[in-house]
């Protein structure tokens, strides 16, 4: 069979410009594996083609056997858009990601089937009942266990890349509220993959430097731990994403985490109020080990990239200057700041609903750079410029040379990332928050 599997992260219709796909493909700053590692799985005998939407255009004159659509919330009509012209060509139609696994009976308007969850092995069904012509209106996730094998992942983009994608855990058992991870199902089930199986793949990319997916590689120390002593003698450079808590309290992960050529953590902090992340199910969050967890990554030589949200209901007018003053004392060295998105499905989503205090429905908006709920103590609009000046302040001149430079100390690797990050969130920035005239 001829198959396309399309990863559609559409941005407002906005197509990238040159410099900014130059950017994403050289580091592989993908929105997520899944895509390609179903196009990784699908047995041989049948002929893949991977379309990323962000930088490559769809042939809708190809015949292909089937097409499957994997999409996030703010892309939802786009991905139905592409849907509705394939089976207008009566060409079968997949649909998979959050939302069609928040919403399967709507997708599936869309659809001749919808993939729900995590689900490579039923996407192995799929394709099985496809070619048997008993294609089935819903797939649910098979539950991982030992006997599971995640394929390495097929990322086949265009350009020069020098890093490459892995994923050696998936799964996320902390359900914070706000997060579609908690809500997709299997996506709260933590799955390791056995470390030689994961070595074989590192060992197999020729990539020098390497981003890990994983939603966290501190959920279990001692599973990443022994992925790092082996990794030792590799000589990699690795860019992982971990919890607050453990980097905090284990230093010996952090150390090892360095041995294995990590360059930088990127930790969700969230907020700086540990009454809001009280209320958000943030377990994983003490404020009051903040401090100690950057220490302990700063002292081992990488950069702290620190991701902070806001629109909580704990979250007062003054919570941007108190966020700002606590992340320079921190002296993070790069920071994501984003808008509280109520996915739907999730927690904070039907809170907000049934409090009637979702805004729009118009998913496209649902990009964390939008205000799409009414705040509990100011209004969207104040919400929205207090995000547009933190990265206004944060990013300021003076401020962001300030970082690059005082980041020359961790050394090369992790200077070269704090430039490179720094710019493009300086861009992001001025390209995300600029007021509409």
């Amino acid at each position: 069979m001829k198959i396309l599997v399309i990863e559609n992260f559409w941005v407002a219709g906005r197509k990238l410009k040159s410099f900014e796909i130059l950017l994403l493909n050289t580091f592989s700053i993908l929105p997520t594996l899944y895509a390609r590692q179903l196009a990784a799985i699908t047995p041989k005998k049948h002929s893949v083609e991977v379309v990323d939407e962000r930088y490559s255009t769809i042939n809708f004159e190809e015949k292909y056997d089937i097409v499957l659509i994997n999409f996030n919330f703010s892309s939802v009509m786009r991905a139905y858009e592409i849907a509705d012209t394939f089976r207008r060509k009566s060409i079968p139609v997949v649909l998979s990601g959050w939302y069609a696994s928040a919403v399967p009976e709507e997708a599936k308007i869309h659809a001749d089937s919808v993939l729900i969850g995590r689900g490579e092995l039923s996407w192995l069904k799929l394709l099985d009942d496809f070619e048997k012509n008993n294609l089935k209106p819903f797939y649910q996730p098979t539950k991982y266990d030992n006997s599971v094998k995640i394929p390495p992942t097929n990322v086949d983009i265009p350009g020069f890349v020098i890093t490459g994608a892995i994923e050696a855990t998936r799964g996320c058992p902390y359900r914070c509220e706000f997060c579609p991870e908690a809500i997709v199902p299997g996506g709260s089930q933590y799955y390791a993959r056995p470390v030689d199986e994961v070595m074989a793949e590192i060992k197999s990319m020729p990539q020098k430097t390497l981003m890990f997916y994983d939603n966290s590689l501190t959920i279990d120390p001692g599973y990443s731990k022994s992925l790092f002593k082996k990794m030792k003698a590799l000589n990699k450079k690795i860019f992982c994403n971990g919890n607050s808590d453990v980097l905090a309290r284990d230093k010996e992960l952090v150390r090892l985490s360095k041995e294995a050529g990590c360059v930088s953590w990127l930790v969700g902090f969230e907020s700086v109020s540990q009454k809001t992340l009280d209320e958000i199910g943030k377990t994983s969050n003490r404020v009051e080990e903040y401090f100690q967890a950057v220490k302990n990554i700063h002292g081992h030589g990488m950069a702290v990239i620190g991701s902070f949200m806001f629109g909580f209901d704990s979250d007062t007018k003054d919570v941007f200057d108190e966020t700002l003053k606590t992340i320079k004392e921190l002296e993070i060295d790069v920071a994501d700041f984003c808008i509280l998105t109520p996915v739907i499905g999730t927690p904070v989503f039907n809170k907000l609903e049934k409090e009637g205090r979702i805004l729009t429905k118009d998913w496209s908006k649902y990009d964390m750079k939008n205000v799409v709920f009414e705040p509990k103590n100011m209004t969207p609009e104040e919400l929205l410029q207090g995000v547009r000046r933190m990265y206004a302040e944060f990013y300021s001149t003076s401020y962001t040379v300030k970082r690059v430079v005082k980041s020359l100390r961790l050394g090369l690797y992790p200077f070269f990332l704090v430039l490179a990050r720094n710019a493009v969130a300086n861009m992001n920035s001025k390209l995300l928050f600029t007021s509409k005239k």
